[in-house]
């Protein structure tokens, strides 16, 4: 059992990071307050005729999806465009966002805007929580505070509190690696379980925790592993099979489509079916030519590599290492490289670590006034990027626009 002292400085370490996390959002609060007179009044903020307020303002975009879904759910059959393939809609978004905010409306009675970003709000803050607790044994609390306040500060940050599922992906995919880091598979099966509702990322916290197994494994000699143990681990990585596989099951017994969710994703691509990393080459093509565009595709996964695979990246340790490189690696598999990409790097925040010159094992250059002199310039930029993002993609300007 831990001290008490040992508890009490614990019980700091979180409220530093609830203070922390909450400056951070009224920081983002008051980005949202001065974009939004700017917003002009369409259907997605209550109608033409409505002045805009707080809370529509934070259920744009694909806030406008989960709110049908929370109201209405998903439906039987798979709508068909003009051409015969399947049109946009509910089946491309995962429940647990929008069934948590139904929830609240349930119970408070209130609308999905308000339900929506309160629920993303929290979630937030769970995930700051627990990204502090994971982080701390590895870098030292100085840096995971300093990681923990740039990540909330991240330029695309600003969906922590809107009605995005960005928040709780985080909060459930740190909850699985914690899990994973202290060896409770069982509770990481669980966790894997959820995220398979809420996100699609099952494929790259598989590979992770395949790495941790095999390396839980090679230490068996030193570490027994019971069989109990193994049956455990063992889970683990079937429930990142479950999350993978699970939504699109769902989709499928409820449409009698096998393809129901595929079929849908491919509604929002510019390609007829998922074709791995050629939108990537297709637009850095069309963006910077040729031979330009394929030198900076080749740079990318070069300067990740660089990123985590040195001594300065050692204290992150195999599992956040493993993400760090596997996650990346499965959007350019999956995703259509667009405005929305922004958005999809929120998870990534072990490179923030990095970033900030703290993954070395020897954590003597981690304290207070180095952290903080490193921290400070890019807190500058990324609070200065959540501006830029909220007034350039999340701003809708009628009657179309690039989403965020």
């Amino acid at each position: 059992m831990a001290s008490r002292p040992a508890l009490l400085r614990g019980r700091t370490f979180v409220l530093w990071v609830v203070v922390l996390y909450a400056l951070c959002r009224v920081v983002t609060t008051t980005i949202l307050l001065a974009v939004l007179p700017h917003q002009a009044p369409s259907g997605m903020t209550g109608g033409d005729d409505v002045p805009v307020t707080y809370f529509p303002f934070t259920a744009l975009w694909d806030g406008q999806w989960y709110q049908r879904i929370a109201e209405r759910g998903y439906p039987d059959t798979l709508p068909v465009a003009d051409g015969g393939q399947v049109a946009q809609n509910p089946w491309a978004f995962y429940p647990l966002f929008p069934l948590a905010a139904r929830a609240v409306m349930a119970v408070t009675g209130a609308s999905f805007p308000v339900a929506g970003s309160t629920v993303a709000l929290l979630c937030g803050f769970g995930a700051a929580v627990l990204m502090g607790l994971l982080l701390r044994p590895r870098i030292g609390d100085p840096a995971a505070l300093a990681v923990v306040v740039l990540w909330a500060s991240f330029p695309a940050s600003v969906t922590l509190q809107l009605a995005y599922t960005e928040s709780l992906a985080v909060l459930l995919l740190v909850a699985y690696l914690l899990a994973l880091s202290r060896e409770r598979w069982l509770v990481a099966t669980g966790v894997a379980v959820l995220v398979g509702l809420s996100r699609p990322i099952g494929v790259p916290l598989g590979l992770v925790t395949l790495v941790v197994v095999v390396l839980r494994w090679r230490r068996r000699r030193t570490a027994p592993i019971t069989r109990g143990t193994y049956a455990s681990m063992l889970a683990a990585l079937v429930g990142c099979g479950v999350a993978g596989l699970l939504w699109p099951a769902v989709a499928w017994a409820r449409t009698g489509s096998r393809s129901a969710y595929t079929d849908t994703m491919s509604a929002w691509r510019g390609y007829a079916s998922i074709e791995p990393f050629r939108p990537w080459l297709d637009r850095a093509t069309d963006l910077l030519g040729g031979q330009q565009g394929r030198l900076v595709l080749v740079a990318i996964p070069v300067v990740l590599v660089a990123m985590v695979a040195g001594p300065w990246a050692r204290g992150l340790g195999a599992d956040l290492r493993t993400w760090s490189l596997g996650y990346p690696l499965y959007l350019g598999g999956v995703l259509d490289p667009f405005t929305s990409l922004f958005r999809y790097l929120v998870p990534l925040f072990p490179l923030l670590v990095v970033m900030v010159g703290a993954g070395w094992v020897d954590r003597r250059g981690n304290g207070w006034v180095r952290v903080l002199v490193r921290t400070l310039p890019l807190l500058v930029l990324f609070v200065w990027g959540q501006y830029w993002w909220t007034d350039e993609l999340w701003r809708f300007v009628p009657p179309s626009d690039y989403p965020p």
